[in-house]
């Protein structure tokens, strides 16, 4: 029988939940469980597809299609277990569920409430989620005492009520203020969103205190004796200085993986050590350097490319490299000039977006990488991109664009799929999830996959016009390294005379781990190194683990 964690926050949001709980759940896979994530929104879109990257940041999206919150990134980043859509629950699901059944008659004239028939709901989505593992950590999103959340904290009080004493457990994740003219940290918010969740019924098992400095004795000592929390459960959680990678070391080091396998009955003989610490040595004093730059239109917004910017530091680990990280805004390419902001870069990326904003700065950097031996890897757009610099510039169609951009473009070497275009709803209607690719043999794809045939997530309504363009890129130099065997839809772009210049069409970044970098990511940077280091080769270096991690 499974058992149940549910992660709360309070006084603020984006108070480190998600974070939180993907690395107690890194913790709990070193003991030898098997560990789920899953997510509560209580807003109420059905999920986060439609919403603006300025809203709510990146959209991470699942194997099978689902379009998440990005804290399913470090869910996914952090422990082993791939997840699935039915991990992920927004208000707007359960609502959208409990009425289209209310519709159909399921209810028998009942009066359809909150209590029980919403927190039903939530409640199967709870038992569906932990099928088939030891544990289910399930985040609740937004703060305590949100009035759109209320429900979901009813299902979780209702489930430890139904649920054998000793398989429910509840973490609260809460700032400490520090209120610098005072000289102290201030545990009264903290005291008063633990009365919140004790007046729904729920008393926490652990407090998780983010502070920016260590907390002070008296302060831990008030938590503890005001919210009914021993004093060794009242964990620190200080701000990291070089990377979240440190966080499951620090709450280990707190001892939250051995109180909450102590509150769940479960054995908790402790690992010996674990890969975490290698990944941090690497991240603190590595032994090679690298700067690449990110062109996006984004770049104000800093959740907006996070598996990007992630995967690219898991390839950095992987090379033993520091990684000197330049977020160029695009737009500010199209001013200045690519040469300008970008002639001191050991390699290039593009990542993906939508609308036509930035479009010409990013066209100009696929330029300089192009014609300056630049490492290059363009995701998504970034292969659009590259498609619509190569036609105008190599080519010579001066006019060639997407129709995303230009509908009226003479030489569309981008445009719409065709059953995109008579689709009216925009929630859920893109090319998402797992797609197959088969690679050309001799590739630097093939190189880097060591495959023949693999299987990439994908997010996107336009493609690469390959029935009319494929022939003129082939003959030119432009490889179509990789395609889908289903519907022939091109999947990778890569120059033939170039040290490594790779636009793909799904998203790599999904599928990188610190523990295993994407093999395109590891690609761009080994090939940024050599670039940095003037022809001296490099190779990544594994990372030893006690349990070897998948991308699938």
């Amino acid at each position: 029988m499974s058992k149940f964690i549910f992660v709360t926050g309070g006084v603020v949001s984006s108070v480190g939940k998600g974070l939180t709980a993907a690395s107690l759940g890194a913790l709990l896979e070193e003991y030898g469980y098997s560990v789920r994530l899953q997510k509560f929104d209580p807003y109420l879109n059905v999920d986060p597809g439609t919403m603006s990257p300025y809203q709510h940041g990146e959209v991470y999206v699942l194997d099978d299609g689902a379009e998440c919150d990005l804290d399913f990134g470090h869910y996914e980043r952090f422990t082993s277990t791939p997840l699935s859509r039915r991990n992920s629950l927004t208000a707007g699901q359960v609502y959208e569920t409990l009425i289209n059944r209310e519709r159909k008659g399921e209810f028998l004239g009942q009066t359809v409430q909150v209590i029980p028939h919403v927190t039903n709901v939530i409640k199967e989505r709870l038992h569906e989620g932990a099928q088939g593992c030891d544990i289910l950590i399930t985040e609740i999103g937004g703060t305590v005492g949100d009035i759109e959340g209320m429900p979901f904290y009813e299902a979780a009080r209702q489930l430890a009520l139904e649920e054998p004493r000793g398989d429910v457990c509840f973490l609260h994740v809460s700032l400490i203020p520090y209120v610098t003219a005072a000289g102290e940290q201030k545990s009264k918010p903290t005291q008063q969103s633990v009365a919140k969740l004790r007046e729904i019924g729920i008393m926490p098992d652990a407090l998780i205190c983010r502070v920016e400095q260590p907390i002070q004795e008296g302060v831990k000592q008030k938590l503890s004796l005001f919210c009914n929390v021993p004093l060794n459960a009242v964990i620190e959680e200080i701000d990291v200085q070089d990377s979240i990678y440190e966080v499951p070391l620090m709450l280990r080091k707190e001892g939250l993986d051995e109180i909450v396998l102590k509150r769940l009955g479960l054995p908790s003989a402790h690992p010996q050590k674990s890969h975490w610490e290698e990944i941090v040595r690497r991240i603190k004093t590595p032994k090679n350097k690298i700067r690449v730059a990110v062109v996006g239109k984004y770049m104000e917004v800093q959740d907006a490319y996070k598996s990007v910017f992630e995967a690219l530091h898991h390839a950095a680990i992987a090379h033993d490299a520091r990684l000197d990280l330049f977020k160029i805004d695009a737009e500010m390419v199209e001013v200045k000039g690519a040469a300008a902001l970008l002639n001191d870069m050991d390699a290039i990326l593009v990542p993906g977006g939508f609308g036509n904003r930035g479009i010409d700065g990013k066209i100009l950097a696929a330029q300089y990488a192009r014609e300056n031996n630049v490492p290059y890897l363009g995701l998504c757009l970034g292969l659009q991109i590259a498609a619509i610099e190569f036609a105008r510039n190599v080519l010579n169609l001066k006019k060639a664009n997407s129709t995303e951009f230009d509908e009226k473009t003479p030489d569309p070497v981008v445009l719409q799929m065709t059953e995109q275009k008579n689709i009216l709803n925009k929630g859920a209607t893109m090319r998402l999830g797992v797609y197959r690719c088969e690679l050309k043999e001799g590739s630097k794809a093939a190189k880097a996959y060591g495959v023949k045939e693999i299987r990439e997530r994908h997010r996107h309504r336009f493609e690469f016009n390959s029935p009319v363009y494929a022939e003129a890129f082939e003959k030119n130099g432009m490889m179509i390294a990789g395609k889908n065997p289903e519907r022939g839809l091109v999947e990778i772009l890569e120059l033939k005379d170039h040290p490594y210049f790779v636009g793909v069409q799904f998203h790599p970044e999904f599928l990188s781990k610190p523990t295993a970098a994407h093999p395109l990511f590891s690609g761009l940077i080994g090939a940024g190194l050599k670039k940095h280091n003037e022809g001296k080769t490099h190779h990544p270096i594994p990372i030893v683990f006690q349990k070897e991690p998948s991308l699938r």
